[in-house]
């Protein structure tokens, strides 16, 4: 791929940081993959992030297609002290993937993928995302542990926790971690796994993008053939019974079960009764690991309870289940709100159906994602991630078109039905945390704050990766 690069000497884009623009011409000469500046013609939609809310304008975008780029562009903001921000996928909610006059180090070009059937892991680059993997393990018959949308990013998701389809039965995506050739602040890329760098390894799996980038994921994958899954579709009149229902069901369900409820717009499709289009229903969002059969009957109880309206659930592949949520990986203005907390209560029951049935857009959508099972089964402090307490994350999600007149509505539903579940929670994970500050971060890690931050101290004292749900480097002693 050529060089794409272009300055203008009378209008500097860099606001005259002579250093800063040297550097810059530097590291454009040696590049394999391509420097973008705000003069060249790519610069608009080479800056745009998934979160359309998100609007900001970077000195320069290298987009690196080695590691040799990666090294050389960090090595410029280092040296020149502009703010980098590490861009995989591009869908941090906050918007953590660009920067307001530093340098975005887009690692999305480096998708390389080595699918080990005999190990039975997968090394990723830094820019694959969920769907990318899920289709090249598929045809060894195997899964990666991911998240419920496609298109979000492997890296993102797997630094900070990542809930996903299988966290019950395989744990979080964090735990499936089993190496990461990271590059840190030093400029130096070491491997981080049990056996070498433990204590940066620990920080990895939960830890978001506090300790260095990571250029290549080793992940463990599962054998899973066939899956039993789907959606099955309640009127909200019904909500509040079913979710008592799934409130016992879920203490004693087996791990292989997956049932997420949301309270969502229903889509103008055949299955959904005309008089329903466009208003807000409660969607089970099923899934069972293991012999189908099995799955028939565990998943019994949760289709035959109620009346429901549709009943999706049917025999699939994890590939095609994993799109079932693909409308959220659209990019849109977005924000995010969340909760880890306990089993479902009344208090919460009432909370979101209230909430549910108002959504101030037809994209708003109120998810509770089930842990427990293997999220439960690794200690508190065997990680970064910390709550494996948590029984549910509540995701409040509000979306709406860019061309809204009044967006702050959007957010405000998000913002009070946050406010109205915060005593349920219990703490919250750091992919879904939204800019709270340090307090919200605090919250994330909990009692794994303090070890985090020693960790931090030791690998990035100057705190070069601080665009992330940061945790400064503890003062040393």
């Amino acid at each position: 791929m050529a060089i794409r690069v272009v300055f203008n000497p009378v209008c500097s884009s860099i606001g005259g940081d002579v250093k800063s623009e040297n550097a810059l011409r530097t590291l454009a000469e040696g590049f394999g993959g391509e420097v973008i500046l705000p003069e060249a013609a790519g610069y608009e939609s080479a800056r745009r992030v998934w979160n359309q809310l998100i609007d900001r304008k970077p000195v320069a975008i290298a987009r690196c297609r080695t590691r040799d780029d990666a090294v050389s562009a960090l090595a410029v903001a280092r040296d020149t002290g502009l703010e980098v921000a590490v861009r995989g996928g591009g869908h941090s909610f906050p918007g953590f993937s660009t920067t307001e006059g530093g340098l975005v180090l887009d690692l999305g070009p480096m998708k390389q993928i080595i699918v080990d059937v005999e190990q039975r892991t997968a090394k990723v680059g830094p820019g694959v995302r969920w769907g990318d993997l899920t289709a090249a393990t598929a045809h060894h018959g195997l899964v990666p542990v991911g998240g419920h949308v496609a298109d979000v990013g492997v890296a993102g998701l797997a630094l900070g926790g990542g809930n996903g389809w299988f966290a019950r039965v395989f744990g979080l995506a964090c735990d499936n971690l089993v190496a990461a050739d990271v590059l840190t602040a030093s400029g130096e890329i070491v491997r981080a796994s049990a056996d070498e760098k433990q204590d940066l390894y620990w920080g990895l799996r939960g830890g978001g993008g506090n300790l260095g980038v990571v250029l290549e994921f080793t992940l463990r994958l599962h054998p899973v053939d066939r899956v039993l899954g789907g959606l099955v579709m309640h009127r909200l009149d019904d909500a509040a019974e079913v979710l008592r229902f799934l409130a016992q069901y879920g203490q004693s369900a087996p791990d292989e079960v997956n049932v997420a409820p949301a309270i969502l717009a229903a889509p103008p499709a055949p299955f959904v009764p005309q008089e329903l289009h466009g208003k807000p229903v409660l969607a089970l969002a099923t899934c069972y690991v293991g012999p189908i059969s099995d799955g028939e009957r565990e998943l019994a109880p949760v289709r035959g309870f109620g009346k429901p309206f549709a009943d999706l659930v049917e025999p699939t592949s994890f590939e095609v289940l994993q799109h079932m949520f693909d409308a959220q990986g659209q990019s849109t203005p977005y924000h995010m709100r969340s909760h880890l907390g306990g089993p479902i209560t009344e208090e919460l029951i009432e909370a979101v159906i209230d909430f549910g049935g108002r959504l101030s857009s037809p994209e708003n959508g109120v998810l509770l994602l089930p842990m427990g099972g293997a999220v439960a089964g690794v200690a508190a402090d065997a990680t970064a991630f910390r709550h494996r307490e948590a029984s549910y994350c509540l995701e409040i999600g509000a979306a709406w078109s860019a061309d809204d007149e009044n967006p702050q509505r959007h957010i405000d539903w998000a913002d009070q039905l946050w406010a109205a579940t915060r005593s349920w929670a219990t703490g919250v994970e750091v992919n879904h945390l939204a800019d709270e500050g340090p307090e919200g971060v605090r919250r994330a890690y909990g009692d794994n704050y303090d070890r985090l931050a020693e960790i931090k101290r030791a690998w990035d004292p100057d705190n070069l990766f601080r665009l992330n749900q940061n945790v400064p480097p503890a003062v040393a002693n």
